[in-house]
């Protein structure tokens, strides 16, 4: 029963992104979601689904937030790159985090990863992650506040 909860949901998602339900699509798209369900070992722990509602929108304002950093982060290494001083001021930052999770950690790094200017290097054993930044001085206040956001809006996601 538990690995219906993996299956089902995968096996519709699949379907909707290839938009193709001939019998083979439907037979192929059963077998990712099984591979997904084995892959996923799926436990007890899974979401409460009267919760949905407020993942989805936890989701969409995540979603929103992070399209809305990277925009902002996208133009700011922009101008560093076109001005002909070329000022930065590169350096490894340490931004500590709440989150318990892997699949939380594994989230936020990749949020820090994708917004310009910003990649993390090592997360270490305390969940802290090291992240390399074009403009350390600002970055440490700066960083650590929107990673603090981001794992408010990851915990109601995955509550």
């Amino acid at each position: 029963m538990r690995y219906l909860r993996v299956i089902i949901p995968s096996l519709f998602l699949y379907l909707a992104l290839t938009g193709n339900f001939a019998w083979g699509n439907i037979l192929l798209g059963l077998l990712v979601a099984l591979l997904v369900a084995l892959l996923v070992q799926p436990g007890d722990g899974l979401a409460d689904p009267s919760n949905l509602p407020a993942a989805l929108v936890a989701l969409l304002r995540y979603v929103l937030v992070l399209a809305y950093d990277l925009i902002v982060s996208g133009v700011q290494v922009a101008r560093i790159v076109l001005d002909p001083r070329l000022p930065i001021r590169p350096g490894i930052v340490a931004i500590p985090t709440d989150c318990q999770s892997e699949l939380g950690r594994a989230l936020s790094a990749h949020a820090i990863s994708l917004t310009p200017g910003e990649l993390v290097v090592e997360v270490g054993e305390d969940g802290t992650m090291y992240t390399h930044c074009l403009d350390a001085s600002q970055a440490t206040d700066l960083v650590a506040n929107v990673q603090k956001m981001r794992e408010a809006m990851l915990t109601k996601i995955f509550a």
